[in-house]
């Protein structure tokens, strides 16, 4: 697997062939791909709704109407369309929770270490939570992580996508019921294959230049 080649070939769909479906195990795949992405102190305050049904794109498409409806066929015609949802808190219990995952895991080789990771991880939540005043702005950018990885393992998979942030996140809040579980949608990324008729397909990536963006010190 080439990554700088599948960096070369993705980019962002603007039309899918909704006669193309995406595997059961390539489905398989794209979920490890969303439970391996890192977080800063492996927090992973995500929950991601995958639709792969009409009913389900439907669900998700409600959000995609009036100012919104440029993102409407992306939706419907994807096979595959992905809602990341981040939590609106990082609690104790939540903390705690990822703390005995990880032990249950065999991360712990010590009490001690457990203890401590405990402590390190509760500092930075707090950090944002008490002096940042940001804590929801942190767990977003968390998301966006896993979405960035999502996006370029897709691509190593041959699986086209586009990310999108043009939807209304109290509609769709609404329809998938995800306040009340602790989570607000934050991004949605479709996923598929690009049609013959995308105009996006064959335009050249533009990037800035390396001189411009990067530094070597």
């Amino acid at each position: 697997m080439n990554i700088i080649e599948s960096l070369n070939k993705r980019y962002s769909v603007k039309e899918f062939d909704a006669t193309k479906k995406i595997s059961d195990e390539d489905l398989s795949k794209i979920k490890d791909l969303l439970k391996l992405s890192p977080s800063s102190v492996n927090g992973q305050p995500w929950h991601f709704v995958i639709a792969n049904t009409d009913e389900g794109k439907k669900k998700i498409s409600k959000s995609t109407q009036g100012f919104f409806s440029f993102n409407d066929a992306k939706v419907l015609d994807a096979p595959q369309v992905v809602v990341f949802c981040a939590r609106t808190d990082m609690d104790e219990e939540y903390l705690l929770h990822v703390l005995e995952s990880e032990d249950a895991d065999g991360r712990f080789t010590q009490e001690d270490f457990k203890n401590n990771q405990h402590m390190g991880r509760s500092t930075f939540v707090n950090i944002h939570r008490n002096d940042l005043k940001d804590l929801q702005h942190w767990i977003a950018k968390q998301v966006y992580l896993n979405m960035g990885n999502l996006l370029l393992g897709a691509a190593a998979l041959g699986i086209d996508a586009v990310p999108m942030e043009g939807f209304d996140a109290k509609v769709l809040n609404e329809e998938l019921g995800l306040i009340e579980k602790g989570y607000t949608a934050i991004g949605i990324v479709a996923l598929g294959y690009r049609s013959a008729n995308d105009f996006n397909a064959d335009l050249p990536k533009s990037r800035l230049k390396e001189e411009e963006i990067i530094t070597v010190i």
